[in-house]
């Protein structure tokens, strides 16, 4: 995840010394539920990341389901030996959804720009026992690592935090390491043209919010805290954005109100 940046280009690789723990208990978000927590904009610090698991599930529809249905488009073209790329690897959930999935020559390779959350990821890998080799780099995404040798690389509600003016160069870099047969997964929230609709999907994205337990004043004021730091595209701009990188195919795998995902091939 972003938007935090830092210069600093930390790096943990595992496995390390693995050590056997119960699994954490899964903490509530309430981080929107103080009054005036909308007033600063939204960041990926130690009190978002201790509860981002429990927020994103309650708030993105159908978290779950996109969390599988990524996991399995990458299976499909993840090839031994080569390199898997999540960038805004937030707490590792991507990850370890896929260990048991692919060979287990690839090498993972996560990338975030918020040390708290690579700290949730980190102790995550540990619990989870894997062996697999996992490099997490904590750096600045708009300053696109290094993708090199990968077959696939996922953005899963990453770019949507990356200022635009830097999306265009991310994707370049993304298609350019990616290895003949790769792809790239997509996941984003979104706008649309027209206002009619965007104000429905809007309307019915907060009411899935309420079915989860948010108040209305948490809605509001974590909409008012991402105002400007989420800055979504319309459905067709992305897809011009794949497209004008190279990528030969873009298909929509998934898609709710202003929800979707995409797989573009190289």
């Amino acid at each position: 995840m972003t938007p935090e940046s830092s210069s600093a280009a930390d790096i943990a690789h595992f496995p390390r010394r693995l050590e056997s723990a119960a699994p954490a208990r899964e903490k509530l978000d309430h981080v929107f539920a103080k009054e005036g927590s909308g007033s600063a904009d939204f960041t990926f610090n130690s009190e978002t990341a201790a509860v981002f698991d429990d927020m994103v599930d309650r708030s993105v529809p159908y978290y779950s389901e996109i969390q599988r249905m990524c996991c399995e488009l990458a299976a499909d073209f993840a090839t031994p030996g080569s390199n898997l790329y999540d960038l805004g690897v937030s707490t590792a959930t991507t990850f370890l959804a896929l260990d048991g999935k692919v060979d287990p020559s690839i090498h993972f390779i996560g990338v975030d720009n918020s040390a708290p959350m690579l700290a949730e990821a980190t102790a995550k890998i540990k619990r989870s026992g894997t062996t697999r080799p996992i490099q997490l780099i904590h750096g600045d995404l708009h300053e696109t690592p290094v993708i090199e040798n990968a077959s696939v690389v996922m953005l899963v509600l990453t770019l949507q935090f990356i200022r635009p003016l830097y999306r265009e160069r991310m994707i370049q870099r993304i298609y350019d390491g990616l290895n003949k047969n790769g792809c790239l997964i997509l996941v984003e929230k979104i706008t649309t043209e027209n206002t009619v609709l965007n104000r429905l999907f809007i309307k019915n994205y907060y009411d899935m919010k309420r079915r989860v337990g948010y108040s209305d004043i948490e809605i509001s004021q974590k909409r008012e805290a991402l105002e400007n730091v989420l800055i979504p595209y319309r459905p067709e701009e992305n897809s011009a954005l794949l497209k004008q990188s190279g990528f030969h195919c873009v298909e929509e795998f998934f898609r709710w109100y202003n929800f979707t995902g995409v797989i573009a091939l190289k």
